[in-house]
């Protein structure tokens, strides 16, 4: 009988959802203070902790800056950053989905064992209370009145019939309650993990956004009209009807998307021999790395996410899909799948905001539904590199009858104005991960 404080602990803790080393250590709360010197002292310690935090980040973000500066002046250095950047934060992006994905397993794991230790209170109280009367009755005396000692005798002899069946019971609770605790445990740690992975993911928004504004402050310094440039582009779009007519206007009509055409088609004219993913490791490279049509099975989507619709199937307003929809998190990051010159950059009709990518060969790619964009039209992008960013809703009007919760991005190639299945050019693990 000497294992009855034990259970009972653990019961108890179980009950009021503590630990058991917390029900064992637990003391009542004392009286809350009035104000004193102490308090003031812990206040004014705190203000200084907060003081030397601010101090650090201000630091932290000169020495960024500075560093940022340096990369800039190497324009091969500056593209590696953006993209090794870009790869940490999506790297990091996908270990919160997974984190979040186990908490949630977890949690639900944790409020069903709950459940079912709530739903046999009454049993857990019965076998308790007779715990807790087997662990403190002391053996009957003998030298007291004999209707006393046979009382007692009797109702030791009772209890001593039924404690196999009430160990039996008490035993299966505090496994119930072990299985509790480990769980709860294992939240912990996911949490903690979760809250280290979002710090960082933080700090490398931090650089990349640091990255982005030196990268377009240098291709402003380049480009003196720029300003002048996305207001007639966004002029010019207002005049046609569709995607084709989009693309054609501003290659013929906008100047720094036509240098970005007929640089895509000379470069198309001289495409390399190369090949496979080595092909995209020059990062001083002003024209791709490969041919579009050569990338088969190399490029990885855009954002990081889950495929809601895919080519060829139903657009939700009665037509059929010409591109691929990713729902993805708010604040997501996009990346351009290829190579490819800027052609038009800006709000289009339904669409949101729109990008545009001539990859040379007569191939187009379209990236719709960001919040964001953060290149310039006549640009030349590499692979990889961050080129917008998502909001926090669905911006594209066809995918809001799907009533979807998270911001969907919406890709499509073309090729010679024809909407192609994108299928066959992404990498095959991108391809696993869209269809789970």
């Amino acid at each position: 009988m000497q294992r009855a404080p034990s259970l009972t602990v653990l019961l108890i803790a179980g009950l009021a959802g503590a630990s058991p080393a917390q029900a064992q250590t637990a003391t009542p709360a004392p009286q809350t203070a009035a104000v004193s010197s102490d308090a003031i002292k812990q206040r004014e310690q705190e203000l200084e902790a907060a003081r030397a935090q601010q101090k650090s980040a201000e630091e932290a973000q000169a020495k960024l800056k500075a560093e940022i500066t340096a990369l800039g002046q190497d324009r091969t250095q500056l593209n590696q950053q953006l993209i090794d950047t870009a790869a940490n934060v999506r790297t990091v992006e996908t270990k919160i989905d997974e984190a979040e994905a186990r908490l949630q397993n977890l949690n639900g794991s944790e409020r069903q064992m709950r459940a079912s230790l709530d739903s046999r209170r009454a049993d857990i109280v019965e076998v308790l209370a007779a715990l807790q009367r087997a662990g403190r009755r002391t053996p009957p005396a003998l030298l007291v009145r004999p209707e006393d000692a046979l009382q007692s005798l009797r109702t030791a002899m009772l209890l001593g019939a039924v404690v196999p069946e009430l160990r039996g019971r008490a035993e299966r609770i505090v496994g119930e309650l072990g299985e509790l605790v480990n769980l709860r445990k294992s939240i912990a740690v996911e949490r903690d993990q979760l809250a280290a992975d979002r710090d960082k993911i933080r700090n490398d928004q931090t650089r990349l956004t640091a990255l982005v504004d030196e990268r377009q402050r240098q291709q402003a310094s380049r480009e003196n009209d720029l300003d002048a440039e996305k207001t007639r582009a966004i002029a010019l779009s207002r005049q046609v009807g569709d995607l084709q007519g989009l693309i054609a206007k501003m290659e013929q009509d906008l100047q720094s998307a036509a240098k970005a055409a007929e640089a895509a088609k000379q470069a198309a004219a001289a495409a390399s021999a190369k090949s496979g993913p080595a092909a995209f490791k020059d990062r001083s490279r002003t024209a791709p790395a490969i041919a579009f049509a050569a990338a088969k099975g190399l490029l990885h989507l855009p954002v990081n996410g889950n495929k809601i619709r895919d080519f060829g199937g139903s657009d939700g307003v009665g037509g059929v899909q010409k591109g691929i929809s990713l729902a993805s998190r708010p604040g997501s990051q996009v990346t351009t799948p290829c190579d490819g010159w800027v052609v038009y950059a800006g709000p289009f009709r339904s669409y949101g905001q729109l990008l545009i990518l001539n990859a040379g060969g007569g191939y187009h790619v379209l990236i719709a539904g960001m919040e964001r964009i953060s290149v310039n039209i006549g640009q030349f992008v590499l692979t990889g590199e961050p080129v917008a960013t998502m909001g926090s809703t669905s911006q594209v009007a066809s995918i809001l009858a799907t009533n979807a919760s998270q911001p969907v991005l919406y890709v499509e190639f073309r090729k010679d104005g024809t909407p192609i299945d994108p299928g066959p050019w992404w990498a095959a693990n991108e391809g696993e991960k869209v269809r789970g």
